[in-house]
């Protein structure tokens, strides 16, 4: 992101848009000596030489801090279009060393990294950028500034920075998102939480931390996460399955269970006509829910209709989810001896890659050779 213009080019002073405020932006006067040097290396096309002249610039001004971090942006910048990612991020955070609270240089750096794919930096400059945004709303005021002046400055500098604080948002959002590893994803969610803490994502942050909980075995927490998130809005539906799901996977959990399969199909109205892809299988995951609660309990037949509802609604949607479904409804039909129908839904899921295939093969297996699941539903 460019620096503020002063002049032909501006020259970099720290100081704040207010003389309270707590974001460091960029300004200087023109004609001085940096300034002319600094409209000599933006004229220049060639990278390499640029790259060389900031580097001669910084040794020139090394004394002058405000200089050398608006340098070290641009010197950034210059690093990650000649490929040199690595060169960037060290100049970046030079900068940043100098200006913490800098948020034009933490969106750029954010930018260098999301480009660059690395998201361990770019969790790095969001989070950094989201809590020097959430300064501006802790500093104190001035014993010499009106209230409403205070509040029209604060709310003013809120504004101007906006679209960079929900850029960071949104980037680190999307590092938890697509992070694999259940304890490293835990670990920018509890990071998220506490530097974005009202944010407009935090229902998916609050589900992806559960599912990531789950991975690790450690229910307490996925449940903790699941309430807590209920308390701020509970009609989340993601949530509400996650804690189904729970609950679900023990007879002891599957009385609580079912509360929450249910009002998830009552919000989701993934049956009825003209219903999402999405709702569809909201409700189709909520049904099986449902169904292995009752076969938990021993209620094969109220199980085998809600299985069947959520075998014909997942089908052709989630694959996966639909596996499952079809897995538990063989189990069921095998329980009750019918054969010819547990062959049927179990081989036509067998043929699914997956988590699910394998035991769905044992099961059908076992099926075929007339040794049917007898006990309880697992």
């Amino acid at each position: 992101m460019s620096p503020t213009r002063v002049g032909f080019i501006a020259v970099f002073v720290l100081m704040a848009s207010l003389s309270f405020a707590q974001i460091d932006s960029v300004t200087i006067a023109a004609g001085t000596p940096e300034d002319k040097d600094l409209s000599a290396i933006g004229n220049e096309n060639d990278t390499q030489k640029k790259i060389s002249m900031y580097q001669d610039f910084l040794q020139k001004y090394a004394s002058n801090k405000m200089a050398v971090a608006y340098a070290n942006w641009q010197l950034a910048q210059a690093y990650q279009s000649d490929g040199e990612t690595q060169k960037a991020f060290e100049a970046g955070d030079k900068a940043l060393a100098i200006s913490p609270r800098n948020l034009d240089i933490l969106t750029s750096m954010a930018t260098i990294a999301q480009q660059a794919k690395d998201n361990v930096h770019l969790f790095q400059y969001a989070v950094q950028g989201g809590d020097a945004y959430a300064s501006i709303e802790k500093q104190p005021k001035p014993a010499n500034v009106f209230d409403d002046q205070f509040k029209a400055d604060m709310q003013g500098e809120m504004d101007r920075y906006k679209s960079a604080y929900t850029f960071l948002e949104t980037s680190a959002f999307n590092v938890l998102s697509t992070e694999s590893d259940p304890k490293a994803r835990m670990g920018y969610v509890d990071k998220f939480f506490a530097v974005f803490p009202n944010s407009g994502l935090r229902d998916q942050v609050a589900a992806f931390a559960m599912d990531a909980l789950s991975s690790m075995g450690d229910t307490k927490r996925v449940i903790a996460y699941g309430e807590k998130a209920l308390a701020t809005n509970p009609d989340n539906t993601s949530v509400l399955l996650v804690l189904g799901l729970t609950y679900v996977q023990t007879a002891e959990g599957a009385a609580k269970a079912i509360p929450y399969a249910q009002k998830t199909i009552a919000i989701s109205k993934g049956d009825e006509s003209g219903a999402t892809t999405s709702n569809r299988v909201i409700t189709g995951t909520a049904h099986c829910i449902l169904g292995r609660a009752y076969a938990l309990q021993g209620k094969t037949l109220p199980s085998i209709s809600e299985l069947k509802t959520a075998t014909t609604m997942l089908k052709g949607e989630d694959e996966q989810q639909y596996a499952v479904a079809a897995y538990f409804l063989g189990w069921d039909y095998a329980k009750l001896n019918k054969v010819a129908d547990a062959k049927a839904i179990l081989t036509d899921a067998a043929a699914i890659p997956g988590s699910m295939q394998a035991p769905i093969k044992d099961l059908l297996t076992r099926v075929n050779s007339a040794k049917t699941a007898g006990g309880r539903a697992r």
